[in-house]
């Protein structure tokens, strides 16, 4: 399993019981970038303001027009923030909600825009020039993209939902993703305060760097290897589900 939560809810759901280890996967050593020195918000304004990403495609679960009324809410409020949205348009219906919500909430396209589909290199330029993170997804396995956001030295306000707390710990601020008003509160903070920036990102970026290639890579063969050891020392005398296995295998060829 790749995450905590992810074993519990199988576990839970199908009645398998065993401590079956937990790997997560790596992220790319493109997105590591040390967190930048954070600033005031007095130094942000109309002209130059804060600037919040949110990377993740089109889906029911990921509640991007909620993103959109809370940052819509904080820039009424004379808040200097804006948002770039950035994800494939998995679903006609949800493309059009996102779209429509946003017609509405910035009518003349000042503060919030989604890209959809960018390239790989503008990916990690989004990454790089952000100043915050928002992810707003209720349902992941294992939250890779707000990793590439903890990679990329970025302050993040989360959804409360899933494995979130699991991988950022202390290090973000959380919210209920189906309600605005509690992403805009969430993002207030993060926008407002100097100091809980500067900590939340050294300290997500810290927590990150647990999560390589090569310590996925090692630990699955470490595992891969447990688990062939254990059959071997129990060759002669298999239980009847891999007799069943092996029968059917040897059919197969």
């Amino acid at each position: 399993f790749v995450t905590r939560y992810a074993r519990s809810v199988v576990q839970q759901a199908t009645g398998i019981n065993g401590n079956f280890p937990i790997i997560p996967y790596g992220i790319n050593q493109d997105f590591f970038r040390a967190p930048k020195a954070q600033k005031p918000l007095t130094e942000y304004s109309e002209q130059n303001p804060f600037k919040l990403l949110y990377v993740s495609k089109l889906e029911p679960y990921k509640h991007q027009w909620h993103v959109v009324e809370a940052i819509a809410q904080l820039h009424r409020a004379g808040l200097p923030v804006t948002l770039d949205l950035i994800g494939a348009p998995e679903r006609p219906y949800l493309l059009r909600r996102v779209k429509d919500t946003i017609r509405q909430a910035d009518a003349d396209g000042s503060f919030i825009h989604y890209y959809g589909h960018i390239s790989y290199q503008e990916l990690l330029a989004a990454y790089h020039n952000a100043d915050g993170f928002v992810f707003a997804s209720s349902c992941e396995n294992l939250p890779n993209i707000m990793l590439e956001a903890m990679a990329s030295g970025l302050p993040i306000a989360s959804a409360q939902r899933g494995p979130m707390p699991e991988a950022l710990g202390d290090a973000g601020i959380y919210f209920n993703p189906e309600q605005p008003d509690s992403i805009a509160n969430a993002v207030r903070k993060l926008v407002q305060d100097e100091q809980w920036r500067t900590q939340a990102a050294k300290l997500a970026y810290e927590r990150v760097q647990a999560y390589s290639w090569e310590r996925c890579a090692h630990e699955t063969f470490s595992y891969l290897a447990e688990v062939a050891a254990h059959k071997l020392s129990h060759r002669s005398v298999p239980t009847p589900e891999f007799a069943a296995l092996n029968n059917l295998s040897g059919k197969a060829k």
